[in-house]
């Protein structure tokens, strides 16, 4: 497959226009074209060790979870590991693609992974994603009504003549028994301040007004962090070996809320992969599962009797590879070689 056309697929797969705002989502490196992919390599972390893999295993492309490339590189040099990873991927011709967040809040992803660990439990994403558009052209609405059909004529047509004005249309009205003519209009944050700029100057159209800002509308089961509600509630104790069990980790750490045991029931869980403290801060639940939370955020969350599980910011992904590998499989109609990594692997260990 053309890598082009890979690339394509890949982001119809999870847009990416659904990763946070300041993440380095795509295509990261990219060899002369024509370039032809064979092996498509997963991995959670591109780290040396896994590129010799990749390079053994002959991948074409690498899709790394994580960005390998998140700062800015000033030079591509022999010096930093991280500069090495884009020399060795040059040199033999091999991609690296990354789609991280986007892959945290589609439906299929990450954090919907993580949430069947739990067990039978239904769930909503924390911060729900909006669309690219808003419902109709503009940011914005203004309405407003007259009964002095020559002076509207005359105002309409100068706002015809703003630019990123759209909708304009006129119907009838009765605004306190009294037979009127509703305008509407949508328009962009600039032609606003045209549009009202120029209703100021009539008075009577300015004060009969209304302006509303159009909301993007909410992508369904999409958005950072999952908030599942377990159909029966266990105890932590059973919560805590579902996810030992889901991760494949033989310990996790755990801090357990104020007034809270080993056996108090486990109704609500807020999860999210990785790094959560943001994403779940504030959320009412009686457990937060993630990879990794600041100390203070820890010591907020045990203060509000919420417990939490940490499992290494890794171990809260790692394992979505293989699910990735199999619906990868489906969407690029077998066309390609998938190989998983199996030198990927969490960085801190037990000691």
């Amino acid at each position: 497959m053309n890598l082009r056309e890979l690339v394509s697929a890949l982001n119809d797969f999870a847009s990416l226009s659904l990763a946070e705002s300041w993440d380095n989502v795509g295509l990261l490196v990219e060899p002369s074209p024509p370039h032809t992919v064979n092996t498509l390599f997963l991995t959670n972390d591109l780290t040396e060790e896994v590129m010799e893999e990749a390079v053994q295993k002959k991948a074409d492309l690498i899709l790394s979870y994580h960005p390998p490339i998140f700062t800015p590189l000033k030079r591509v040099t022999w010096k930093t590991w991280k500069e090495r990873l884009v020399v060795r991927a040059l040199e033999h011709r091999i991609g690296i693609y990354s789609p991280h967040t986007a892959y945290d809040a589609v439906p299929h992803g990450v954090n919907n992974w993580l949430t069947q660990g739990l067990g039978t439990c239904t769930s909503v994403p924390l911060h729900p994603s909006t669309a690219l558009s808003y419902p109709a052209e503009g940011t914005h609405r203004v309405e407003f009504c007259t009964d002095n059909t020559e002076h509207m004529d005359t105002v309409l047509s100068k706002i015809k003549d703003i630019q990123e004005v759209s909708g304009l249309t006129t119907f009838p009205a009765r605004v306190e028994g009294e037979e009127q003519t509703r305008v509407s209009l949508n328009c962009s944050q600039k032609a606003l301040l045209e549009v009202v700029a120029l209703l100021s100057q009539n008075s009577p159209l300015y004060h009969k007004t209304e302006i509303l800002l159009l909301q993007k509308p909410l992508l369904p089961h999409t958005g950072m962090g999952r908030l599942c509600t377990l159909s029966e509630p266990v105890s932590l104790s059973v919560i805590i070996e579902r996810i030992k069990s889901h991760l494949k980790l033989p310990h996790i750490r755990l801090a357990v809320g104020t007034g809270k045991t080993l056996e108090s029931p486990v109704k609500k869980v807020a999860l999210c992969a990785g790094s959560g403290s943001s994403v779940l801060k504030g959320t009412e639940a009686d457990l937060y599962l993630t990879g990794e939370m600041s100390h203070h955020d820890i010591l907020d969350a045990v203060a509000n009797g919420i417990s939490v599980i940490l499992c290494e910011h890794s171990n809260t992904e790692r394992g979505f590879l293989s699910k990735l590998s199999d619906m990868l499989v489906i969407h690029l109609q077998n066309k390609i070689n998938i190989v998983v990594s199996e030198k990927d692997r969490d960085p801190l260990q037990v000691a």
